[in-house]
């Protein structure tokens, strides 16, 4: 199958990317008040969410080679795995340094997951497609987001916090099973043989020089840090003001729709603003987003600050995703992508530690204060970037050749 061609594999990718993330999902906030039931404080909260993106974060690019030179379906199955156990492993631990251990083998199991998926994306979709095809793919991550938290409340609450936040968690080990029955023959046989046909490995060094790709990393830092954080500490927040779980869980799943409903538009939305301009718009709008979270709000406010958030979020993750796959050289699309995540993962690492002191000196609203920052800082990156823009194409109309891997392509539906 050549790119552009049948996109049955993508809604099955979609499929099993939703309970991969939906099992990520549920865990996350459920691993949170078990911590919580066992003694934990909010540095130690902030350790165990780091050390989800710990361990991945020294075994991206050697996956991400891997991928360049060969099929992405192992990855897939392999995710899953590790995911499932992970998330059950930490609802039978019973000390914090356990659920930190098996808090980074799920953190593994989403990175390799999502480097097979985002390498399968761009291997099997053709270059007017990618924004769209990123884009429907992470509605699979929306849908985890929209469906974990939801599960996760019903399951805990009540007296017995350990318990019922264990039992969430061997909920969501079974449910991330499930992706598995979606992954059969998911990867084409001309997808695989073009990864076997690259050249040779294209230094990383060469990457991140390649125009585009470092804004596209930080860019997607900056969002996904907001998203992790947000999970990991809408439910401390709750502990303070008073808000239940099952209220907790509702209010992370309202973000999460209202990301899905931001990718569903996203064609649109870049047919009237552009990538860059789309990108600095939702930044800005997300970090005063943030900050108002760290206001004592009452519940309804915190859910229309959390529902606009959610879709100013939603843009960042595949416009970068494409941002990144279109400015690296040629075949280091994978690495490229598995460089993208291990800025992720410096951002899992150092955002939730940096939360855990910030909310043990300055109180829990803190860390959001810090999140508004670090997306008012992405939505400078993004401008920048546009500026910069349209400086070659100056550059371009004098005369000069300009850099083949800088235009920003605003691609259509393609449908």
């Amino acid at each position: 199958m050549a790119p552009g061609g049948n996109r049955g594999w993508l809604l099955r990718l979609v499929i099993a990317f939703s309970f991969a993330q939906g099992a990520v999902s549920m865990a996350r906030p459920a691993v949170s008040y078990r911590a919580l039931a066992l003694g934990a404080d909010e540095r130690a909260i902030g350790v165990i969410a780091g050390v989800y993106a710990l361990l991945p974060l020294f075994v991206a690019v050697p996956l991400g080679r891997r991928t360049d030179h060969g099929r992405c379906a192992p990855l897939l199955a392999v995710g899953v795995v590790l995911i499932s156990g992970g998330c059950a492993m930490s609802g039978l631990a019973g000390s914090l340094w356990a659920m930190a251990v098996w808090s980074g083998v799920m953190g593994l199991g989403h990175l390799c997951f999502v480097i097979g998926a985002q390498s399968l994306v761009a291997r099997q979709s053709a270059p007017h497609e990618q924004d769209r095809n990123f884009g429907h793919f992470t509605i699979g991550a929306s849908l985890g987001q929209l469906v974990g938290p939801i599960a996760a409340g019903a399951l805990i609450g009540g007296r017995d916090m350990a318990g019922t936040s264990a039992l969430a968690l061997l909920v969501a080990g079974a449910g991330g099973a499930v992706a598995l029955t979606s992954l059969w023959r998911i990867e084409s046989r001309s997808a695989s043989e073009s990864g076997k046909d690259q050249g040779e490995r294209v230094p990383v060094r060469r990457i991140l020089r390649a125009r585009g790709v470092p804004a596209g990393i930080f860019i997607s830092l900056a969002v996904l840090s907001a998203t992790d954080i947000l999970t990991a500490y809408l439910p401390v927040v709750g502990e303070h003001r008073g808000i239940a779980p099952p209220v907790i869980g509702l209010l992370l799943s309202l973000r999460a729709a209202a990301t899905i409903a931001c990718r569903l538009v996203l064609t649109p939305l870049l047919r009237l603003l552009g990538r860059t301009l789309l990108l600095t718009v939702t930044c800005l709008l997300a970090a005063v987003l943030c900050a108002g979270i760290a206001l004592p709000v009452p519940v309804w406010a915190l859910a229309l600050i959390l529902a606009v958030l959610g879709f100013c979020l939603g843009v960042g993750q595949p416009l970068s995703m494409t941002t990144v796959v279109q400015a690296a050289p040629d075949g280091a699309r994978s690495t490229a992508l598995a460089l993208r995540l291990t800025g992720n993962r410096l951002g899992q690492v150092a955002a939730p530690a940096s939360a855990g002191l910030i909310a043990g000196l300055a109180g829990v609203a803190a860390p959001f204060v810090m999140l508004g920052a670090l997306l008012l800082l992405s939505a400078g990156v993004a401008l920048r970037r546009r500026q910069g823009r349209r400086g070659r194409r100056r550059t371009a109309v004098s005369g000069a050749e300009p850099d083949r891997h800088c235009g920003e392509r605003v691609v259509s539906d393609g449908s």
